[in-house]
């Protein structure tokens, strides 16, 4: 269990009603738990706070000049924690993730072409593929003992369509936790090389991997990886800074690069935030220390959910996790579809959960576990209740 005098107090509960939290004031009633939308419940490292607070009393909060700290400290953090080396000149900084992930599509594709995914995934990978008028094939994973892998021969098959120009990778993935092995990656680029498919991979959730479990950059495995993708990347998941706007794309393809950085002009997501700046500054040079008690903090919590399932749903599998902190949950058992699920949840126990239908996982809940402990033994305990009086 969770130290108490942690350093950084993670333990201690904080009131984020009245703050216009998109996940505790969407909805007013004050008894409602919310498991849902993924932003953590811890406060952001103490270096960032510092540097916020550092910049906002300056006063004057114009147009930002990114200086060359910004990429240091990038490509700092990405070489001495993960093992990646790329080049100031590969960075484009963005708004966030998601509007870099469609002004890459926008830049690399045109419309009628082809996008592999892998559902369950991410929900916005849908809707970035067919807002760009592309369409989607569905390579989805192999669920197999409460684990998920790649389906090889089908992906292999797909990317020998003409028409298929990108596969999207969530890496780690959301919802299913996997932290993709190095080996897993390898096959799966070298299957994207041989059909001159790009590899697009959101890597927003790289800092969070569970002991025994490591994660591999994309990009990192070999220079043809590399040249062959485009990673996306932010320390908004990683460091709970999600309102501030920032993150990157990294490109070692000079051609792609130019292209993208014309889509990003064409979308208007090129400028970015004044304390995005500083907060990805303070959090990549001096926020390490901070991810890493909260990383053994969400493992000893999704420790605490497994056992608290064997022990009283056992009926409803959690899938074998990796990293991340979203646990996906089971519940095909039950008979009922994803988004009702959800809604008797809601309505009867007021804990609000993410149905597994926006993922392409119908049958599925999924938990954000990056909360206190205390707040999720009652999630929990809520959803315990739903299913007993489900069930009778």
């Amino acid at each position: 269990m969770v130290n108490q005098t942690d350093k950084f107090n993670l333990d201690r509960e904080i009131c984020r009603r009245n703050t216009n939290s998109h996940k505790w004031d969407t909805d007013s009633d004050p008894d409602i738990l919310p498991m849902w939308v993924a932003d953590m419940d811890f406060p952001t490292a103490p270096a960032i706070t510092e540097a916020l607070l550092r910049r906002a009393s300056h006063g004057i909060y114009g147009y930002t000049h990114l200086p060359e700290e910004y990429f240091e400290s990038i490509t700092g953090w990405f070489e001495n924690r993960h093992g990646w080396r790329f080049t100031p000149d590969d960075i484009i900084p963005t708004t966030g993730v998601i509007p870099g992930l469609t002004s890459v599509i926008k830049a690399l594709t045109s419309p009628g072409d082809r996008i592999i995914l892998q559902s369950p995934v991410y929900d916005c990978f849908y809707a970035s593929t067919t807002d760009n008028h592309c369409q989607i094939t569905d390579i989805p994973l192999i669920y197999h003992g409460n684990r998920y892998t790649f389906d090889f021969p089908s992906l292999e098959k797909a990317a020998g369509d003409p028409k298929v120009k990108l596969l999207l990778l969530c890496n780690p993935h959301n919802p299913a936790g996997r932290v993709w092995s190095r080996d897993e990656l390898t096959q799966l680029g070298s299957i994207c090389l041989r059909h001159g498919v790009k590899v697009v991979a959101d890597e927003i959730h790289c800092e969070f991997t569970f002991p025994g479990h490591k994660y591999t950059p994309f990009a990192s495995i070999s220079k043809d990886f590399a040249e062959n993708s485009i990673t996306l990347c932010s320390p908004s998941k990683a460091f709970n800074i999600a309102g501030l706007q920032i993150a990157n794309i990294i490109c070692d393809s000079a051609d792609a690069r130019e292209r993208i950085r014309k889509a990003l002009l064409v979308n208007r997501h090129r400028d970015v935030n004044t304390f995005g700046v500083e907060a990805l500054i303070a959090a990549y040079t001096r926020g390490g220390e901070w991810l890493d008690a909260v990383n053994r903090y969400i493992f000893n919590n999704y420790r605490y959910l497994r056992e608290y399932f064997k022990c009283n749903i056992p009926g409803i599998p959690v899938t074998e996790q990796e990293g991340t902190y979203l646990s996906w949950i089971d519940c095909r058992s039950l008979n009922i579809p994803s988004e009702q699920l959800a809604a008797k949840l809601l309505a009867s126990e007021k804990l609000w959960l993410n149905p597994g239908t926006m993922y392409g996982g119908e049958g599925f809940l999924r938990i954000n576990m990056a909360t206190q402990l205390s707040r999720m033994q009652e999630g929990l305990r809520r959803f315990s209740r739903f299913i007993a009086n489900f069930q009778n």
